[in-house]
């Protein structure tokens, strides 16, 4: 297995290119689709979860696999059984293999769907034929996977009757919701909240139309961390394509690195045009971190290690669904912190917390390398740790699911990074 071996500047000044937004590149594609096609939505996302849905809407196999891109097995599994493009069979890897998906599968069977299992039952592969739906009202937890709500959400428009969801227990990841209804909006979609828990879509069609992505500001969180984690008091990192009063939800990173001693600041604030974003060290950290990432659950990776690695005790909530991502998030940052002496202790499946202290003595050095597990994010949050200490990571291409250039940034960026 690949290692990569990370050494950082003594000075951190970069100049990036975002990749597009995996999360609005994801849906607009699902919406292009259903909007009868076309010219393709322009700025995609080059990653790894993006190309298997470009794949599969342009290739349409009888069998579709969607490899680990666990956004791909949501969405395609509703686009394909609300639509009459024939009969296929939807799989990805072993762990996607074990990632349930009965609460979307029930849900989609009660508008009218044909699913089966191909294996092991409430989970993938599946047997999907598709139809027209006749659509109406359904309930589906809204506690799960916000990636179920959309997937509901982008056929709506789709369904003869249109389609009332309502969603039942504490909604997590709202943010999602609204960035899936806001996409759908774009595409002349009449999608909205008409209750606390309840969103309606109306049976109209969506209109095809010339549609730009902006840039992943979850791909930005890692450049924060480098900001917050330089000692260098002159570090500056500017970021391109962003957009201020974004509608991706982990757009609030910029307010919770601010906590952490990051300041932004935006060239432009015109509403709806992507600009450059400037980081830079704002001399201020709060001794504690507490913060609910229910609604912004691919963060907590960055934020737990930028913390530890900054000293700065925390209590981190709202995380139950991290349990079910590419890999248990919750065990997995355990582990690896242990590696550098950060004992951090969980509470059920929804908390990770961090008294502040350290135990160094009994590390090896150089450290082992960070496990990733096959997850992306844990090599993203891991590789900024570079410039406090000697790091090591294995299996680096996993960004690929992400930020494929990460690692090509970084060296633009002047670390410097050995294969082993």
């Amino acid at each position: 297995m690949t290692t990569y071996h990370i050494t950082a500047p003594r000075q951190l000044h970069a100049d990036i290119q975002l990749p597009a937004s995996k999360s609005i590149s994801n849906r607009a594609l699902i919406i292009h689709a259903l909007s009868g096609g076309g010219e393709l939505p322009s700025n995609l996302s080059d990653c790894d979860d993006t190309e298997v849905i470009i794949r599969a809407l342009s290739d349409m196999p009888e069998t579709i696999d969607i490899g680990a891109a666990g956004t791909a097995m949501r969405f395609m599994t509703a686009l394909l059984a609300a639509t009459e493009r024939g009969t296929h069979t939807l799989t990805g890897t072993e762990r996607m293999r074990h990632r349930p998906i009965r609460l979307l599968v029930d849900a989609l069977r009660r508008l009218g769907a044909d699913i089966s299992y191909a294996g092991e039952e409430g989970f993938p592969p599946l047997r999907i034929s598709g139809r027209r739906l006749e659509g109406g009202p359904v309930e589906i937890a809204g506690n799960i996977s916000s990636q179920f709500i959309s997937a509901l959400l982008m056929i709506g428009p789709m369904l003869e009757r249109g389609l009332t969801l309502r969603l039942t227990g504490e909604i997590i990841s709202r943010p999602y919701i609204d960035l899936t209804l806001w996409t759908m909006r774009e595409f002349g979609a009449d999608a909205e909240w008409t209750d606390v828990d309840t969103i309606s879509v109306a049976p109209r069609p969506y209109r095809p139309r010339p549609y730009l992505i902006e840039n992943d500001w979850s791909a930005a969180s890692y450049w924060y961390e480098m900001v917050a984690l330089a000692e260098d008091p002159e570090a500056e990192v500017r970021l391109h394509g962003l957009m201020d009063g974004s509608k991706q939800g982990d757009s609030s990173v910029r307010y919770l690195f601010s906590l952490l001693g990051v300041r932004t600041t935006f060239e432009s604030k015109e509403p709806g045009r992507p600009t450059t974003v400037t980081l830079r060290k704002n001399g201020h950290c709060v001794p504690r971190l507490e913060y609910d990432f229910v609604n912004a659950p691919d963060l907590a990776q960055t934020f737990v290690v930028t913390c530890c690695a900054l000293g700065v005790p925390f209590r981190f909530t709202g995380l139950h669904t991290l349990r079910i991502k590419e890999t248990d998030r919750i065990q997995a940052l355990k582990t690896e912190l242990l590696k550098l002496g950060y004992v951090i202790e969980s509470r059920g499946d929804s908390e990770l917390s961090w008294d502040g202290n350290a135990d160094l003595s009994p590390l090896t050095f150089p450290p082992s390398p960070i496990a990733t597990y096959k997850d992306h994010r844990m090599a993203l949050s891991f590789a900024p740790l570079a410039l406090c200490r000697p790091i090591a990571i294995s299996d680096p291409q996993v960004v690929t699911k992400s930020y494929p250039r990460f690692w090509d940034d970084l060296q633009s960026a002047a670390f410097e990074i050995h294969n082993s």
